[in-house]
């Protein structure tokens, strides 16, 4: 077969492929704000957040959604896509005008690995600076309706804790009308996690990057011992990307840092003896769920050669369940990893693996046949 075929033949391959790809990507974001919309979306508005400050919320979540869903989109596009090409015969149609089963991987493997780039990109640029936006958009819901999370008058809740890029914790016991912040706790924290310097205010009132003060005190330490002890009617204290969590899994994690400042941080905590699962696994998991959708590529077209050598054709429903089995897996080792019950390459890449190891099995299978 000439080269001028051998284009084409990728190139119908992979015309066969992409449309699946945006649909599949399009279900998996869905599907994901469905679930956002659950847990989250629907109380803040049941509790009087501003639709227009959820809207903005909700629209920072879609980077996310494209970076992880990526590569589980690949897997279902490249499996359905090879499988209607195998079932309506074209896959030996074109055996027959001499392309190799092998060919196939070309076409596949190179999207594969475009998916693969764009995901990390999206991961590495978009993602860290959309959780932290989401976390301001969170303190401007809890500021603008303090009720949300019953902080107003007559609430109930203990109370909730604001941080900010300067390594602040401030915790405010109610946010009233206008803004105003009362019950104030603000606690500096040096690089060993004890605390540098710690104010208590009466009341308090955010006006952009600045914090204004009323009747507190200010007390610094020197490792555990108070060194000096200030106190004031007013003060101001500058604060610079202020955020809110509206629950605990709302924290910026160590898989939203960027690659260079997450890889600095394990390697201070390497050089220190300190045992952090959690930020061993995120680093593994920056390469192992990228490179997931090059090993989900291979998968799809070494299912398609075992289908086309067996005779058995791979349906819609083994399509969604292969597919559901990755998210499976790297649900429950990513858990596993950052509890620190296996090791954090395992934990990230045994997922990933998985597929390889299939793939190879069924390539050995179909060589047999």
């Amino acid at each position: 077969m000439t080269r001028f075929a051998l284009k084409k033949f990728d190139r119908y391959v992979l015309e066969e492929i992409l449309p699946y790809l945006l649909s599949g990507l399009a279900v998996v974001i869905l599907l994901l704000l469905l679930a956002s919309l659950q847990s989250v979306i629907a109380p803040l508005l049941a509790k009087g957040a501003a639709p227009v400050l959820v809207l903005r919320l909700v629209a920072l979540q879609l980077p996310e959604a494209v970076a992880r869903g990526l590569p589980i989109a690949l897997l279902f596009a490249a499996m359905l896509g090879l499988s209607r090409l195998s079932s309506d015969a074209e896959l030996k149609a074109a055996q027959s005008g001499g392309v190799s089963g092998a060919r196939l991987f070309w076409p596949v493997l190179a999207l594969s690995l475009g998916v693969a780039l764009v995901s990390f990109t999206v991961a590495e640029t978009l993602v860290p600076r959309a959780k932290v936006q989401a976390l301001q958009v969170q303190r401007d819901i809890v500021l603008d309706n303090p009720r949300v999370l019953g902080l107003g008058e007559g609430g109930s809740q203990a109370g909730v804790v604001l941080k900010d890029a300067l390594g602040r914790a401030i915790s405010v016991a109610r946010v009233e009308s206008g803004g105003r912040l009362t019950g104030l706790r603000i606690v500096t924290l040096r690089s060993g996690q004890s605390a540098r310097e710690v104010i208590t205010a009466r009341s308090g009132q955010l006006r952009g990057s600045l914090l204004v003060l009323e009747e507190g005190v200010r007390v610094t330490y020197q490792d555990t011992r108070p060194v000096t002890v200030v106190r004031f009617q007013t003060g101001t204290l500058p604060v610079q990307d202020l955020q809110a969590s509206l629950s605990a899994q709302d924290e910026l994690l160590p898989i939203y840092e960027p690659l260079p400042t997450l890889i600095a941080n394990v390697r201070a905590m390497q050089a220190q003896g300190v045992r952090s699962p959690r930020d061993f696994t995120a680093l593994q998991r920056k390469f192992a769920e990228p490179l997931a959708a090059v090993t989900m590529g291979f998968f799809a077209v070494a299912l398609s050669i075992y289908s086309l050598r067996s005779g058995v054709n791979i349906g819609l429903v083994w399509v969604l369940m292969l597919t559901f089995a990755y998210y499976a897996t790297w649900s429950v080792f990513r858990v596993l990893g950052e509890t620190g019950a296996v090791s954090a390459v395992l934990a990230a890449w045994t997922p990933t693996a998985l597929y390889l190891i299939a793939g190879l099995g069924l390539l050995t299978v179909a060589a047999r046949r």
